[in-house]
């Protein structure tokens, strides 16, 4: 018999791995004050980006030295700019277990062309960092999105190096200490653990990827899009608001809101605090069930954001087809959307927890996964 359809339901089903679920309570109406249809470069848009840098700043606690920029194309526009403004002048290591991490390896490899030494893990296991070489200049993601593997902390990248580190850490920004001295550039999109729009990523330089900018021309044309000095000096104003190319004003003002919804529950203490618990709500119940497991293998590796599970019984003939049943029952219940693995990821489920989606929200569903596993399981037995 199916197990009994769960009393209770997630009152926000939305755990897609990005954009991801809004701040609680969401509402337009929160953006009322946005400036549309100003220019960004008149006082009011210049203001609201600069807002947003310095706010991110303080609730990242970000060193006063390092530069901030709104730059365009997501997270994903952000690592390419400090990729194809950076590397080359030394050696490089790609560091990848994950897709996005392996996105990363084929621009070095096969788009720039450069020689680099290249670690890669597979899904649910990490790197070996004590073997990486910091002289030379090293790329990675903090947490992988779409593997739920992430840096447990950053011991093993030393302070003296002479390479610089280069940081993707999309889905980790606000969830996660990230150690500021360790790391030279770091990117991260407002659609993730801040549950803002797409198309607009954060690039944030240390004062190691300043000098890089400025020291060194890459052998590649760069376009307009990617460039960040004028004259051989770093373009300031890129990091004071002055945006490379037109932001959408609607989209700054939902970051502003998340901001300061962020600042009104404690910061990034309480962020942190907000996506550990419904990590934990997650893993609890896996830890009960015999028939599902966290793709991470080791507990100091998993993500308290994108929580990537796998399905272990005997009796699942075909894992893809499986996975993709239960995600479609949940889905037609209303009480998860789009929680199914990655595309290039083993099949399974990818629950977002970051901060903006509430515990008990997570809490609700455990019942409901379990629910549509043994209908699935029923189902498939039964067509047997």
């Amino acid at each position: 018999m199916v197990t009994a359809t769960p009393a209770t339901r997630p009152v926000n089903p939305r755990f897609s791995s990005g954009p991801c679920a809004k701040l609680p309570d969401f509402s337009l109406d929160m953006l009322a004050d946005a400036a549309l249809g100003r220019s960004h470069r008149a006082a009011i848009g210049k203001a609201k980006l600069k807002a947003a840098i310095e706010t991110t700043r303080e609730i990242l606690g970000v060193p006063a030295d390092y530069r901030i920029g709104i730059v365009p194309a997501s997270d994903t526009g952000a690592v390419e700019m400090a990729m194809w403004s950076m590397l080359g002048a030394r050696g490089v290591e790609m560091l990848a277990w994950e897709s996005f991490g392996a996105g990363w390896v084929t621009d070095v490899v096969k788009q720039l062309k450069l020689d680099a030494t290249v670690r890669e893990a597979p899904y649910g296991e990490i790197v070996d960092f004590g073997a990486v070489d910091f002289d030379k200049d090293v790329v990675f993601t903090w947490n992988g999105t779409t593997s739920g593997v992430r840096l447990p902390n950053g011991d093993a990248i030393p302070a003296e190096r002479a390479g610089l580190t280069i940081c993707d850490a999309t889905s980790a920004a606000f969830a996660m200490d990230l150690p500021w001295d360790k790391l030279d550039v770091v990117t991260f999109s407002w659609q993730k653990v801040m549950g803002g729009e797409g198309a607009h990523g954060m690039l944030i330089l240390g004062p190691r990827a300043v000098e890089r900018l400025e020291s060194y021309s890459p052998a590649w044309p760069l376009p307009k899009i990617f460039r960040m000095t004028k004259g051989g000096k770093l373009n300031e104003g890129i990091f004071e608001g002055a945006t490379i190319n037109t932001p959408s004003m609607l989209a700054v003002e939902d970051y502003l809101v998340a901001l300061d919804w962020a600042k009104s529950i404690g910061g990034l203490p309480k962020l942190i605090e907000r996506s550990t618990a419904n990590f934990r709500a997650v893993q609890d119940f896996v830890d009960t069930k015999p028939w599902i497991e966290n793709l991470a293998v080791d507990p100091a590796t998993r993500s308290n954001t994108s929580v990537c599970l796998k399905f272990d019984d005997a009796r699942i003939k075909d894992g893809a087809a499986f996975a993709k049943a239960v995600a479609k029952r949940l889905e037609k219940e209303g009480v998860a959307y789009d929680i199914g693995a990655y595309r290039d990821a083993p099949a399974g489920l990818r629950i977002w927890c970051g901060a903006t989606v509430e515990t008990a929200d997570v809490a609700a569903l455990m019942p409901w996964i379990e629910w549509a596993f043994e209908a699935e399981i029923e189902a498939q037995t039964a067509a047997a």
